[in-house]
């Protein structure tokens, strides 16, 4: 689309002015207006393997565009048009001339910022806020990248919509190929680590993150290890902003770890609650608002910064697998959810009490009782944050990054718990999931034949999770193009799952449909046509006409 430097006849691409996660930024040409604007240009989505896929995100991508196109607020970046050019989804915005809190952080090496410009930016955020959230609408995705402080000092908040397609795009793990970014670690509340409900209280705990790094310089957990930072917020109370920087107000230190609550209902209720309490903290001490700024920098882009990793988890107390790993969506690995509407134990809850290990026995046939240690509850809970974080790195389609989280938290279960323990096998499943989305199929086989092998022989052939490894096989050997065999593995673990579950349960119409995508790779399309059709209307009926699985 650039050779052309012409979109749909209208907007003519003059530079390039930022590259992100989500694609390219440049500054334009409206023809028609004779006026500057940026277009971003979102990653090419018709090199997806499934077109039904990229029909979902096109949908997908016009209705979050229309919404943030009805956004109408002074704190917020104007959205002009947008629309698909050559297989490329644009948007045509404003330009911006100013710099967004992430390059004025660059600016300043990193030092915070005046104290004033930090309040000023909280009472204009907070107002934007304030707005969005009263249309219904939640960011998910705040960080500095995404807000912008303009020249005349105005301060704006960038790519609303681009976040919420991220995350609904998110429902198959096919589309993580597209580098949509749903978050960044450093910014993300507890609530969309652990991955509950998300309201505007999560928008509230990021701008907590977004205030605390430009008032002290470091965000509120300052690690290199990804799924360090995921579990400092889950677990660690941050310290005061007035520790790194005892210039900072009192009351502004209040508000920052207000939002920084672990507990949504913890903090400020609203924006309106926020913007009241920086502008009383404002009055009484007397604080002046922050300058205008008159040096005209380079036009910057929102967001256009590299995206970072992203997140899962929950309380020590009740440590548990995010709600996403128990979605059966199209494409997303099955989280051996209980068959017959039975859940079987969490996975990430370490020692469940529903796994008895089997006997060793000895050169006489007598049993011994194998000698292992039993390992403390904090390990326990310690692996079990570890593997949630590296199931949140998959989810982002951070696969390299998740692989090795789940290989070193493989190796801890197995000495702490032994080979056998569903905890163990799990992070071996993980494993091989991991292995299968980074081009390694023929590894990711070896691995989950060993969880199919062990599963089998420990919580018997029919057990869901070992079904789930089975269908996992069959996934990688049509990856590997051996089609038959995956058909075989498909068809087997199909009849297990109609004959335990039903076939309207989601985990056997999951089956079912790759069974038909499989079907169309042994030239088989009239057969692969008439059983998707059938998968097609039973989650119609099961699980609803617009529901991403349908779609």
């Amino acid at each position: 689309m650039a050779d052309t430097r012409l979109i749909q006849g209208r907007y003519r691409l003059l530079d390039l002015i930022g590259r992100g996660g989500m694609g390219e930024v440049w500054r334009a040409r409206d023809e028609s207006l004779g006026r500057q604007v940026a277009v971003k240009c979102l990653k090419p989505i018709n090199t997806q393997p499934d077109q039904s896929f990229t029909r979902v995100l096109r949908e997908r991508f016009r209705r979050e565009a229309r919404v943030a196109a009805a956004l109408q607020h002074r704190g917020v970046t104007v959205v002009h048009d947008f629309g698909e050019s050559d297989g490329v989804l644009f948007l045509v915005m404003e330009l911006l001339e100013g710099r967004n809190l992430s390059q004025l952080l660059e600016d300043n090496k990193h030092h915070p910022l005046p104290v004033a410009d930090v309040v000023e930016i909280a009472d204009q955020v907070a107002s934007a806020l304030a707005y969005t959230h009263q249309q219904g609408i939640v960011h998910r995705d705040l960080k500095p990248a995404n807000i912008m402080w303009l020249t005349d000092g105005t301060v704006k908040i960038c790519d609303f919509g681009i976040a919420r397609l991220g995350r609904d795009v998110s429902f198959t793990s096919r589309l993580t190929g597209t580098g949509i970014a749903m978050g960044t670690p450093h910014y993300m509340s507890p609530e969309q680590i652990s991955g509950g409900q998300v309201d505007q209280r999560s928008d509230l705990y990021s701008f907590g993150c977004v205030l605390y790094e430009i008032a002290t310089g470091v965000p509120p957990f300052d690690l290199d290890d990804a799924w360090a930072v995921l579990m400092g917020h889950r677990d660690t109370p941050p310290r005061p902003p007035r520790s790194h920087r005892e210039e900072v107000p009192e009351y502004l230190d209040r508000i920052i770890l207000d939002l920084l609550a672990k507990q949504p209902e913890e903090r400020p209720y609203d924006a309106r609650e926020l913007g009241r309490r920086v502008g009383e903290g404002r009055t009484a001490t007397g604080a002046a608002p922050a300058h205008v700024r008159t040096v005209v920098p380079p036009p910057a882009e929102p967001d256009a910064e590299p995206v970072r990793a992203r997140p899962d988890r929950s309380s020590p107390r009740e440590p548990r697998l995010p709600s996403w790993t128990r979605g059966m969506t199209t494409g997303h690995k099955a989280a051996g959810t209980g068959l017959g509407g039975l859940t079987p134990p969490d996975a990430s809850a370490g020692l469940t009490g529903e796994w008895i290990a089997r006997p060793v026995t000895g050169p006489a046939e007598e049993p011994v009782r194998a000698e292992r240690p039993t390992p403390s509850p904090e390990l326990i809970s310690t692996l079990a944050g570890r593997h949630n974080a590296g199931l949140s790195l998959g989810r982002l389609g951070r696969w390299t990054e998740a692989g090795e989280v789940h290989r070193a938290v493989a190796v801890e279960r197995e000495h702490a718990l032994g080979p056998e323990h569903p905890d163990t096998l799990a992070s071996r499943f993980e494993v091989g999931f991991t292995l299968s989305r980074t081009s390694r199929p023929a590894d990711a086989l070896r691995e989950f034949a060993h969880v199919a092998r062990t599963r089998e022989r420990v919580l018997g052939p029919a057990h869901p999770d070992t079904l789930a490894a089975r269908q996992e096989m069959a996934y990688v050997l049509g990856q590997l193009g051996r089609h038959f065999e995956a058909h075989q593995a498909y068809t087997s673990v199909l009849a297990a799952r109609e004959r335990l579950a039903g076939p309207d349960h989601p985990d056997t119409l999951r089956c079912r449909h790759n069974l038909a995508f499989n079907l169309s790779r042994l030239g088989r399309l009239e057969d692969s046509y008439r059983m998707a059709s059938e998968v097609a209307a039973a989650r119609a009926r099961v699980l609803g006409a617009n529901h991403p699985d349908t779609l």
